[in-house]
């Protein structure tokens, strides 16, 4: 009996449902229809070319609907073939002729009668069939007869015995009439293996199929593949990926019987098995077993990540297809939770590995993406924090826009969002005139703007000024009886009171390394230190000028009792040889921010000079540059490879006579660990160790 297609799908779980399949003993193909139709085939194949849509010159049949299911083409009774049956559903369309109103025309009894208005209808239907490796065309002619040519209507269908398919492989089936009155019709099948059908006895590339099962022991999930002693076959374990050919992880060929042992870290819901005899022509076997496995689902998500492709682009990293939702949050600093911008910017599925535009003017540190499955944050990210410096204490200010250019503002605080003005006890009430007034003067930086509302960021450090002027009236007095002490402790004072500065000095060699100078400024920022770095000072770098921008920072760090730090990598060394063997740089050959270039003709003198040690240091990253590549010149102070020197970088950018802050050690660890996932990424892609394979026991 016909099996419908739809219940083979069943097949491929993880516990397939075993289905009869009809027999066909007809070895060459055929064609038969509905009850009413005549349709014949045309002998051989036909080329497969659909040609450009034409008009309907008036009433004609189109395919509205393809349907198929598997049988069996059998040559003897263990000698089978899988075959695919088609099912084409045509209907009557086109361009119809209303008849002419009879009463222009004279008296009906003055004319002879009508012949019927309809007629029959014939088309020629072509199906096309792909499905590695073959590629076939078929012509099938069918005719309708004129008592059931109606507009619209559905005549029936014509049935295709049959495309021959290899077992596992994928299918693909298109259909359209010759000429072409509409788009084609295509339907993609998976076609099930040997574990889904009851054809092991019938189909002969199936006698000799290596049967594989998982178990699972402790910590461990072992895949246990049960075939004769001394077979040889072929195992490889691989991701299936939604778009694009699957991505290979591990390979062998071995001897039955066999175990393979893997880790529960490596599971992920995407992860298959293929197996098969090392045979000509042998069928392979495909075999996801960890697609609804909780602790797949948990490793993928772990190795998920949100990346940072421009700045208005980003993209979920993960090695398999998740069900993910995102949205925007704003993150204010001094903890607490981030809070979404729904409904203004409401929740979109995401696709992984996948870029996304955000709908955003600007981009700004306090900005973070969420990422859920199933309504359950799984990642939060403030995507620009790395690029634009650490989270700032801005106001957001909500803009909603309604009917009649009737508009409200609200100020998103952890409470909620609270009008402006408001009557209300909070920070942002308080402050609601002035905050109205900074954004009419245009103080507040527009983030989003859409028909629905708007975002504006609006800076808070001034109204903090002011909020803690009494207090510093206080202190003001008390600073007065210890001003003798204070000038006497000069030095110590300054280094106590205020946090330790640090200059950072890079060569722009890519974006990988840009964006990892970009962590290590914002860690060294919660140390506390004081950083500056050319990547956030754009506008100052534009207007004032490379090197009339380093030799302001760098006078102010050296007078502050700070380090200038010389950040080490290739391209840098490259250009100190250059300068030290009295050659020109080229012109344009580097970025227009790019300060490391400007910098060594101040640097140089200082070394040349015996004036750097105690002034400046030199780091490089582990793995992009050993400490002994840095010139010779530049090794008169001390050099750091990064992150593993990172505590002796630390006290050295502290200086000598600074007490350590207590802790120290405790945020070096938090440091190392940001800068060596950022290190990663820019030096290699991490992966998953091979699993081990035994002989079964």
């Amino acid at each position: 009996m016909p099996v419908p297609w739809f219940l083979l799908s069943l097949a491929l779980g993880r516990s397939p449902v075993v289905f009869s399949l009809e027999r066909l003993v007809e070895p060459q193909d055929t064609a038969y229809c509905s009850p009413g139709l005549s349709c014949h085939l045309w002998d051989g194949d036909v080329l497969c070319l659909p040609g450009s849509i034409l008009p309907a010159p008036g009433p004609v049949l189109v395919p509205t609907h393809l349907q198929a299911e598997l049988v069996l083409r059998c040559h003897q009774e263990t000698d089978c073939n899988v075959c695919v049956r088609v099912a084409v559903h045509l209907a009557v369309g086109g361009h119809w002729e209303e008849p002419e109103d009879e009463e222009k025309s004279g008296g009906a009894g003055d004319q002879e009668p009508e012949e019927p208005r309809n007629a029959s209808l014939q088309a020629q239907v072509v199906l096309s069939f792909q499905a590695y490796p073959a590629t076939r065309c078929v012509l099938l002619e069918v005719q309708v007869p004129a008592a059931r040519v109606q507009p619209g209507q559905s005549v029936g269908s014509v049935v295709f015995d049959c495309f021959e398919a290899a077992l596992g492989g994928e299918m693909r089936i298109w259909s359209y009439t010759q000429p072409r009155y509409q788009k084609e019709l295509n339907l993609t099948l998976q076609l099930p293996d040997c574990r889904g059908l009851e054809v092991r006895n019938s189909i002969q590339s199936c006698w000799a199929l290596p049967w594989l099962s998982v178990s699972a022991e402790g910590e461990d999930v072992r895949l246990v593949l049960n075939v004769s002693e001394e077979q040889h076959f072929g195992l490889s374990l691989y991701w299936s990926q939604v778009q694009g050919p699957p991505k290979p992880w591990w390979n062998r060929n071995l001897t039955g019987p066999q175990t393979i042992t893997l880790n529960h870290t490596d599971l992920v819901p995407c992860l298959c098995v293929q197996v098969w005899p090392l045979e000509p022509d042998s069928v392979r076997t495909d075999m996801c077993p960890f697609r609804e496995d909780p602790r797949a689902l948990r490793n993928a998500w772990r190795a998920a990540r949100l990346r940072l492709l421009s700045p208005r682009s980003w993209r979920l990293d993960a090695p398999c297809w998740l069900h993910a939702e995102a949205a925007l949050c704003w993150q204010a600093p001094g903890g607490g939770p981030c809070q979404p911008l729904v409904p203004l910017l409401p929740w979109e599925n995401v696709t992984v590995n996948e870029a996304r535009e955000f709908p955003l003017l600007k981009g700004h540190p306090n900005l973070c993406v969420q990422v859920s499955h199933w309504e359950k944050l799984q990642l939060q990210e403030c995507l620009w924090a790395d690029s634009l410096g650490p989270l700032k204490d801005d106001m957001l200010l909500v803009e909603t826009r309604g009917p009649q250019d009737s508009r409200s503002l609200c100020a998103l605080e952890p409470s909620g969002c609270t009008s402006l003005p408001s009557g209300a006890s909070t920070r942002a009430a308080h402050l609601g005139e002035q905050l109205l007034l900074d954004l009419q003067s245009g103080q507040c930086v527009q983030l989003w703007d859409d028909d629905v509302g708007a975002l504006w960021a609006c800076p808070m450090h001034k109204y903090i000024h002011k909020r803690w002027a009494l207090v510093w009236l206080a202190c003001l007095l008390f600073a007065a009886v210890l001003s003798l002490l204070l000038l006497l402790k000069k030095d110590h004072v300054k280094a106590s009171a205020r946090a330790p500065a640090a200059l950072l000095l890079y060569s722009a060699d890519d974006a990988g390394f840009e964006r990892l100078v970009g962590v290590l400024a914002s860690a060294l920022c919660r140390l506390p230190l004081r950083v500056a770095v050319d990547l956030w000072s754009r506008r100052e770098l534009s207007a004032q000028g490379a090197l009339a921008w380093f030799h302001a920072q760098r006078l102010q760090t050296l007078q502050e009792g700070g380090v200038v730090v010389l950040l080490f990598s290739p391209g840098a060394v490259a250009m100190c040889s250059e300068w030290l063997q009295d050659l020109a740089l080229a012109p344009g050959a580097h970025g227009p921010h790019d300060a490391f270039a400007a910098s060594l003709s101040c640097v140089l003198p200082d070394f040349l000079q015996g004036r750097a040690p105690g002034r400046y240091v030199g780091a490089c990253f582990d793995g992009l540059l050993r400490p002994d590549a840095v010139p010779s010149l530049f090794r008169a102070v001390p050099v750091f490879s990064l992150p593993s020197q990172l505590p002796d970088f630390l006290g050295a950018l502290q200086g000598p006579c600074v007490r350590r802050p207590r802790g120290l050690a405790e945020r070096a660890e938090r440091v190392s660990r940001a800068l060596q996932q950022a290190l990663d990424s820019c030096v290699r892609a991490p992966g998953p160790g091979p699993p081990a394979a035994g002989d079964q026991t």
